[in-house]
């Protein structure tokens, strides 16, 4: 089935598309926007369609009522998995770890708003992100050893560390306490600090700019940024060219090129 975010009403967040950018937002603000099974299922088909979705151009992921996320919500979920045997125990943490496989696979890059609680596997949704934007109040934390579980959850010992070092993921990871956003913006989580009031607009204003880029060249950016992780410094850069060309094929690089020698701003199309 064909995904038309233009007609897209998901069940379990809201979703609102402009100009080539969606927002994704999560919805439970009496909750702090836990997320149940139900939600993660649909975040994670909603980032495998959007694969396919060439009008979204970028993705923005924020929170309602000045939080972004609580994680598993702990009636709904945490609950019901201490009384699953271990083939649904495993069948509930694959489905989890393939919504950051999602994100991670999607072309558009994903900006998300940091507000409030950003804690347990809505940290981890900020961390699967691309950019991150977060507001002086933000306190993101990695709570599963709080839980009795290891901090080796959908893939936050392989990415937190690129993103932060190993030490500093390290920390985090065990204690499981909260990262203030000033350190989150010290260590490299989060791109930069905006005041709460501007959030939201922030975020949407820097996809938008993403968006009117050069959107092909986009998501070969952000796949060779994924695919790079573990190969030789030589592979990288044979890689990279063989990217780079590709991006060289596109109309857009022509654009590009018709607007410089005629002294005026490009206007990408994705193609």
């Amino acid at each position: 089935m064909r995904f038309d975010p233009e007609d897209f009403v998901p069940a379990h967040f809201l979703w609102t598309f402009d100009g080539g950018v969606a927002t994704i937002t999560l919805n439970r603000p009496k909750r702090k926007n836990p997320l149940t099974f139900e939600s993660y299922a649909e975040l994670r088909d909603t980032f495998r369609a959007l694969v396919g979705a060439r009008t979204v151009k970028a993705v923005v992921i924020a929170g309602a009522g000045g939080n972004f996320s609580s994680g598993g919500d702990v009636h709904e979920i945490i609950g019901p998995l201490t009384e699953r045997a271990m083939p649904g125990l495993l069948d509930f943490t694959r489905m989890t770890g393939d919504l950051v496989k999602a994100m991670r696979a999607c072309p558009q890059p994903i900006v998300t708003a940091i507000d409030g609680i950003c804690v347990g596997a809505g940290a981890i949704v900020a961390m699967a992100s691309d950019i991150r934007l977060a507001t002086p109040e933000a306190k993101t934390a990695f709570l599963f050893t709080r839980v009795g579980l290891a901090g080796c959850d959908m893939g936050a010992c392989a990415i937190l560390p690129r993103i932060i070092g190993q030490g500093r993921a390290s920390e985090l990871l065990f204690t499981g306490r909260v990262m203030t956003a000033e350190e989150g913006e010290r260590w490299g989580f989060h791109n930069r600090l905006v005041p709460r009031e501007a959030l939201l607009a922030e975020a949407q204003a820097l996809a938008h700019g993403l968006a009117d880029g050069p959107t092909f060249a986009h998501g070969i950016t952000k796949t060779q940024l994924a695919m790079e992780w573990n190969v030789s410094l030589e592979t990288a850069i044979e890689m990279e060219a063989q990217a780079q060309a590709i991006c060289m094929a596109t109309n857009d690089f022509r654009r590009a090129f018709e607007a410089f020698a005629a002294k005026r701003t490009p206007e990408f199309e994705g193609d």
